[in-house]
């Protein structure tokens, strides 16, 4: 599974018994300062790995199941239930961390109807696809799948990465991967700028002529475009398993949750109209610490770490840009699926002070916004919940 990049499948399931047994309602506070609540939308998914929305109008959000299928929710997550896209028989969801990990709608969706997925096929290989929806949006036929680009990774089950969002400004496709797997990236791949792995790729998804099937350009901008020495489709680097990225809609800033090793977890930002081209230190840092081999110079450290005191892998949110909750408006937002602990933290700080804003019990694999900026999450044992704070 990609939820947590170190814990076996066993504790996992521990983790879905006990969820059944204490979580049969809404987030109950674990203390009278917590002031995040997580009203339940809808329930009944399969795994979900993600929660976001088409930007067409349409006033849908999608769950993306790990098993190889999309869900659509009217109505913000509380109108009907529909299948929106099916693609099992390519994913390859048997083991740890793999399955269907990404889901991205072009910007143009409404007028072109693509829409991008990142998965792991039979035999643990990453996939980067675009799909087309049918005219009006409702429904996706497997068969309009071309692949993009594919990325080795057959030789672990973890770290496979899966985070996709198009940037505000470009209009380009930015893509997190894993580092390829196991303790301490043995491979090397995070700090190697010949390895599509351990990074924050970059493409443009309507150009043509790059890759093994010609169907994305790097951009010229990259950094490592051209005859720099690098892989072109390379924006950032030194990753460990980025899980899930996001633009903030106020700042433009990409804020980037990075799952650490045994003791720290990080969030990055980066600023807009950034040229790329940043080390954010892994496997030579975990967090702001030393992990091997590790100068500082070159590095870009986190402008948050937590310790495994409170929590073991990350879950990167949003910086909230909705109507409903005046406490969080500005603050990113975002959880650890281990301890289920909030914070929020202003998007602008330089050295943001961790604020806990609550407890639970909850296995939070994703957040996601809808076309309204409202935040919503998605649990483990398939709730999606919307983030309140009356």
């Amino acid at each position: 599974m990609r939820y947590r990049p170190r814990r076996p499948l066993s504790a996992i399931l521990l983790g879905l018994a006990l969820l059944a047994l204490t979580m049969a309602g809404p987030l109950a506070s674990a203390s009278a300062a917590d002031d995040i609540r997580l009203p339940q939308v809808a329930s009944g998914f399969q795994s979900p790995t993600q929660v976001t929305n088409a930007g067409d109008g349409s006033n849908r959000l999608f769950v993306v199941e790990r098993r190889g299928s999309i869900r659509a929710i009217e109505n913000n997550g509380t109108g009907a239930i529909s299948t929106f896209l099916t693609i099992t028989g390519q994913v390859d969801d048997g083991a740890s961390e793999r399955g269907l990990l990404g889901l991205a709608f072009h910007p143009n969706f409404e007028t072109n109807r693509y829409l991008f997925v990142y998965y792991t096929r039979n035999g643990g290989d990453i996939v980067l696809a675009r799909y087309q929806a049918n005219p009006a949006g409702t429904l996706v036929s497997g068969a309009s799948g071309r692949i993009l680009l594919v990325i080795e990774h057959s030789a672990r089950t973890n770290h496979n990465g899966g985070a996709l969002a198009f940037g505000p400004d470009d209009g380009y496709l930015y893509i997190g991967t894993g580092d390829g797997g196991g303790s301490g990236d043995p491979a090397n791949n995070a700090q190697n700028k010949n390895s599509l792995l351990g990074k924050i790729l970059r493409i443009n998804v309507d150009g043509t002529g790059h890759g093994p099937y010609g169907r994305y350009r790097a951009p010229s901008t990259n950094p490592f475009f051209g005859s720099i020495p690098g892989k072109s489709e390379i924006w950032d680097y030194g990753m460990r398993n980025p899980w899930r990225i996001s633009f903030d809609r106020g700042s433009g800033r990409l804020f980037i949750g990075d799952v650490g090793q045994n003791r720290y977890e990080e969030v990055d930002r980066e600023n807009r109209f950034s040229s790329g081209g940043k080390n954010y230190g892994w496997d030579r840092m975990e967090g702001k610490h030393c992990y091997s081999n590790c100068p500082l110079s070159g590095d870009t450290l986190p402008i948050i770490e937590y310790s495994h005191s409170l929590g073991c892998s990350i879950t990167g949110g949003f910086v909230y840009r909705g109507t409903l909750n005046p406490s969080l408006v500005g603050k990113y937002v975002y959880t650890d699926f281990c301890s289920g602990r909030f914070w929020a933290v202003p998007w602008n700080e330089v050295t943001p002070t961790l604020r806990k804003r609550a407890d639970s019990s909850l296995l939070i694999t994703s957040f996601g916004e809808a076309e309204n900026a409202e935040l919503y999450v998605v649990t483990i044992g398939g709730r999606l919940l919307q983030v309140r704070a009356p």
